[in-house]
């Protein structure tokens, strides 16, 4: 198939086809003989498991990484390797996440407080938020 009809079937801008093709993420595509290029079934399904990576928020490295199996099956444990880090990742983006809301509504009601109180809350540098019990 041409890289049109991939870019149809995937979804994805053909700028971005040539991208993972010249990052390597991509097997070189067949030239025909009028040079355009030419795709396969295989490719199709790596693209639909690149955008599946990429939705899940895997870095292009680890694409690369996984990528440089070309023409064989994945191992295994490799993928079921890089699914973990990426929970790990996510996990640690999570508590991450958890800690900025509870210091955000924290500000919030020290914030309010305050204003009821006519002042404004005077923050020092690396001064802690701490709830106020009002």
């Amino acid at each position: 198939m041409k890289i049109g009809d991939l870019a149809q079937r995937t979804g994805m801008a053909t700028s971005a086809i040539r991208f993972y093709e010249s990052s390597g993420l991509l097997p070189p595509a067949k030239r025909g003989a009028n040079g355009y290029r030419s795709y396969d079934e295989e490719t199709l399904q790596r693209l639909l498991v690149i955008q599946t990576a990429q939705r899940l928020g895997f870095s292009l490295d680890t694409l690369r990484r996984l990528a440089g199996h070309q023409g064989r099956e994945m191992p295994h444990d490799l993928v079921m390797q890089s699914l973990q880090e990426r929970l790990s990742e996510i996990d640690a983006m999570q508590n991450t996440l958890a800690t900025q809301r509870q210091e955000t509504e924290v500000l919030m009601q020290q914030l309010q407080a305050q204003w009821q109180q006519g002042r404004c809350l005077e923050l020092g540098a690396g001064t802690p938020l701490v709830a106020q019990t009002v």
